[in-house]
């Protein structure tokens, strides 16, 4: 009886734990993305420019500014409109939310990560159309 009862404890040991890679690299990302119609169109939109994207396995990384006095207090979401357009290769709208209450002057810059892996589609493929950015970025998975 002792011996099945060690045998259930190392077991539980054994195979309670997991690590953070189970779930892909979504847990290194900053942030998720939000797909819904309702908050692509509502979102707060405040000024921001977009400088740079680039995509590292399922994280979009977005580098852009806004003025401010840190950025500590912005509330920033990604949100896809959940639209596919049907082209080669598919395509989805997305855009950068801001919501930026802060009154000081500085122009500050920010680098954060979003996961995209909600946003796959058929394929092996889609376009990911940045609304207010001048970049669109191509998602391979």
């Amino acid at each position: 009886m002792r011996r099945a009862l060690i045998l259930i404890l190392i077991g539980i040991a054994f195979f309670g734990c997991s690590s953070d890679d189970d779930n892909g690299n979504q847990n290194n990302c900053d942030f998720g993305t939000i797909i819904s119609a309702e908050q692509y169109s509502n979102a707060p939109a405040d000024q921001l420019e977009i400088n740079n994207l680039t995509i590292n396995d399922n994280c979009l990384k977005i580098n852009f500014s806004s003025g401010g006095c840190d950025g500590n207090t912005w509330e920033l979401k990604l949100i896809d409109s959940g639209d596919i357009m049907e082209s080669n290769p598919p395509q989805r709208n997305l855009r950068l939310s801001l919501k930026n209450e802060e009154l000081c002057e500085a122009y500050i810059t920010k680098e954060l990560t979003f996961d995209i892996s909600n946003l796959k589609v058929d394929g092996n493929k889609v376009q990911l159309n940045i609304i207010n950015s001048d970049e669109n970025i191509l998602y391979e998975y």
